[in-house]
């Protein structure tokens, strides 16, 4: 599978995801967690920030080259007596699947969660590691 490098200056999909977060939820409290994906030579890394959520409660997956994130923020109390101005702090289930950009060893991916910020890295299989070819030359 081919991914197309994220460029800052062009990013479509931003207009079309505030477009749909304009519409009401209807009653449905589940959101996807924005994620930064790079890669290094020997590994694929993904960072989202999960702020209050319980780290233990979230189930992370590799399968064909696709990670998925997925678990649930609760909020500890709902005060109706706030006159909120803005309220844009999500909460409920979360799902988040990604196309990994080179092929992975699924069964030694690790992750942490430090600060409010879940850190994902995947070893990259040989086959997708960059090889490197000695010319020899001939006299």
């Amino acid at each position: 599978m081919s991914l197309i490098k994220w460029t800052p200056m062009l990013d479509p999909f931003n207009e079309m995801d505030r477009f749909f977060d304009s519409f009401p939820s209807q009653g449905l409290s589940s959101f996807a967690p924005a994620v930064d994906v790079w890669e290094d030579e020997n590994n694929v890394y993904v960072e989202t920030p999960l702020p209050g959520v319980d780290p233990e409660k979230v189930n992370i997956s590799v399968e064909n080259d696709v990670l998925t994130i997925e678990g649930s923020a609760e909020k500890k109390s709902e005060v109706d007596e706030k006159n909120y101005y803005r309220k844009e702090v999500k909460y409920g289930s979360f799902h988040r699947a990604v196309a990994l950009p080179s092929a992975v060893k699924a069964d030694e991916a690790k992750a942490e969660y430090a600060a409010g910020v879940l850190k994902i890295s995947v070893p990259k299989e040989e086959r997708a590691k960059p090889k490197k070819v000695k010319v020899v030359v001939k006299k």
